[in-house]
């Protein structure tokens, strides 16, 4: 029965995982969601309170105080709002004189998300506790309607991350634990947008030796003539690796404190970049598009993280939690597409970059520059019963994304409360946990996008621009199931 279980358990994990788009919009790419019996207290004090085997991932050192085998798996739901207010917009093209045809806000950019998890731990003796977990880390997903005033920013970003985590604990008997984790991460991810043709022609123009007031009319003539808008779309995926460790120490039988740190790692999705319709001009018609494609790689950086929790049992059936992590977004200072094939592939030749200067002259750059963050978490359990349990929880998640908020991205500071139930049969080992919650932003993101270049990524390279405010709000609900063996 055991290993009917758990087999059934680590074969939806893993289907559902490889399913399931992310989704948000604040604290980075990082998803809160990964366990209901924490989601209920908003994640306070996970790192120091191994209810069950969740904790493979708040804090492998937690591993220690479990007894016997332990499962758990579940799902949380994430659904996100956020639109452009149309009456906030503005755009414009590289060449200012060519307008932005049609010109709607994007709809709601954000779907319904499902992020699965499942954990798993064993006791193999009194000092030494081993498990592993399945779940989903990172992810982002936004997607705009055709028609998007901001498209030649952004069209469909998309990053799913699939981590595997083996950890192991150890205890010295006397009230410490250490813990230790690999997360073995797979990322896939997507970048799409149309690509603005008046600069392309503007510039093909002037260099084939027309003034600037002919190279804007022939960019507006193109513009008005092509029948369909550039698109460039980048898929690509990698495997990185990153490492946790954990620390777990009882002061009392009523407090104790955990400490956890985890390595960042850089992800480098490889994969091809494909523009269609790109423009021409020297066809027979004086004007004519074409397929390009190239070998990319897209660097994405995962960030070091520390997180500190407590917990105290304020009586035999009230406990307080708290927590606080910090997280170094700052090495994410910009989202590039760059050549793998030495910038002399077709789309390096069509936008003249320097063959041998990938890095140096990437096919595309986004300022990101984005900034360190903290998020601090309060919470509460209230054992009403031997079997029955209520949470509450509150938690501030600072936003990375600073100066440079982008249509890809457009994050706030956020307010997350939550609540749940859990629900527990002492005798059997069965528990279920369920929790909701709520995301309030701060304000309404403001979008200030620009195109800058690689070599100067704080001015504007171009005249391009779009502006608009965003509402957002979010809910999130999810439910997880254990046992103990």
């Amino acid at each position: 029965m055991r290993t009917s279980s758990t087999t059934i358990a680590l074969r939806y994990s893993a289907l559902a995982a490889l399913m399931a788009p992310a989704s948000l919009l604040a604290g980075g790419f990082a998803l809160n969601e990964q366990s209901a019996s924490a989601m209920g207290v908003a994640n306070a004090g996970a790192a120091a309170n191994p209810e069950n085997a969740t904790t493979v991932l708040f804090n492998p050192a937690g591993m220690s105080q479990l007894k016997g085998t332990n499962l758990s798996f579940g799902a949380a739901l994430l659904d996100i709002d956020a639109e452009a207010k149309a009456d906030s917009i503005s755009v414009q093209r590289q060449v200012p004189s060519v307008p932005v045809v049609p010109a709607t806000s994007g709809g709601d950019i954000a779907d319904l998300a499902v992020l699965p998890n499942f954990y798993m731990t064993h006791e193999v003796n009194e000092s030494v506790d081993v498990g592993f977990g399945i779940h989903a880390p990172y992810g982002l997903a936004a997607d705009y309607d055709n028609g998007f005033a901001g498209r030649f920013f952004a069209d469909k970003t998309e990053l799913t991350a699939i981590a595997f985590t083996p950890s192991i604990a150890l205890s010295n008997g006397e009230g410490l634990s250490m813990g230790a984790g690999l997360n073995v991460i797979y990322a896939e991810g997507r970048l799409s947008r149309f690509s603005d043709p008046s600069g392309i022609v503007f510039r093909q123009a002037l260099a084939a030796g027309a003034d600037p007031a002919t190279a804007a009319a022939t960019a507006a003539a193109v513009v008005g003539s092509l029948p369909a808008e550039p698109y460039s779309d980048v898929e690509g995926d990698d495997i990185g690796v990153t490492l946790r460790v954990g620390f777990l120490y009882e002061l009392s039988d009523r407090t104790q404190f955990g400490l956890t740190a985890q390595t960042g790692t850089e992800l480098r999705l490889k994969g091809d970049i494909v523009i269609s319709d790109f423009p021409v001009v020297g066809g027979p018609s004086g004007i004519a598009t074409t397929s390009l494609t190239e070998r990319v790689e897209v660097p994405v950086a995962i960030p070091e993280s520390i997180t500190f929790g407590a917990r105290h049992d304020l009586t035999s059936e009230v406990t307080l939690l708290a927590g606080a992590t910090y997280a170094k977004w700052g090495e994410f200072e910009e989202l590039d597409i760059r050549s793998r094939e030495g910038n002399t592939g077709q789309v390096s030749s069509a936008l003249g970059l320097t063959p041998g200067q990938e890095a140096e002259d990437p096919i595309s750059h986004v300022t990101e520059k984005w900034k360190n963050t903290w998020q601090f978490n309060l919470g509460g359990i209230w054992q009403a019963t031997p079997v029955w349990a209520f949470k509450a929880g509150y938690a501030w998640d600072e936003s990375p994304v600073d100066e440079y908020v982008t249509a890809r991205i457009p994050s706030e500071d956020r307010h997350w409360l939550t609540l749940g139930a859990q629900w527990q049969d002492a005798q059997t080992g069965w528990a279920v946990d369920a929790a909701l919650g709520t995301l309030i932003f701060v304000d309404d993101a403001k979008v200030d996008d620009r195109e800058y270049s690689h070599e100067n990524p704080t001015v504007p390279a171009t005249d391009a621009n779009y502006q608009a405010e965003y509402d957002l709000s979010a809910w999130s609900a999810s439910v997880q199931i254990s046992k103990s063996f």
